[in-house]
């Protein structure tokens, strides 16, 4: 997917660290998966207004990734930022596909890194798919909406 065909839902910037890369300088690839699950719970909780923290806890219910396609398109060093962004692809029922990319700060189209990944909603004590909760897809849904206007 093009950065034009994308319409983010949530955005954010975020800075690459020492910790982030490799001897060689470079983001090592593992960290781009780190960087993903803080972005996804980031979003739940600010961009969403469903604060993951409880959803997991008390409320035991679980969005797992059960499929994650990744293309590493150009390398990412310490002080770079890297622009994240989410948009919804589908929603169903009980699953929900995103696709993310994190972006360099030059100018133009730099995808650094682009996923395709596919979440599913599921208890934490039967570890089996529901539907989501009705807050959680009311804000997937407008959150969905915007995107499209």
């Amino acid at each position: 997917m093009t950065d034009q065909a994308m319409n983010p839902v949530y955005r954010r910037q975020e800075l690459v660290r020492f910790g982030h890369c490799d001897p060689a300088g470079i983001v090592f690839y593992p960290r781009y998966f780190e960087m993903l699950n803080a972005l996804i719970e980031d979003w739940l909780t600010e961009g969403l207004g469903v604060n993951y923290a409880e959803l997991l806890g008390p409320r035991r219910v679980g969005l797992p990734t059960v499929q994650l396609n990744t293309e590493f398109k150009r390398i990412s060093r310490m002080g770079e930022r890297l622009a994240q962004r989410v948009s919804i692809v589908k929603l169903g029922r009980t699953s929900l596909t995103l696709r993310v990319e994190f972006h360099g700060s030059g100018a133009g189209p730099d995808l650094r890194v682009g996923f395709d990944q596919v979440l599913v909603c599921t208890s934490l004590v039967s570890h089996q798919p529901q539907p989501f909760p009705d807050d959680l897809r009311a804000a997937l849904e407008r959150a969905r909406s915007a995107s499209h206007e």
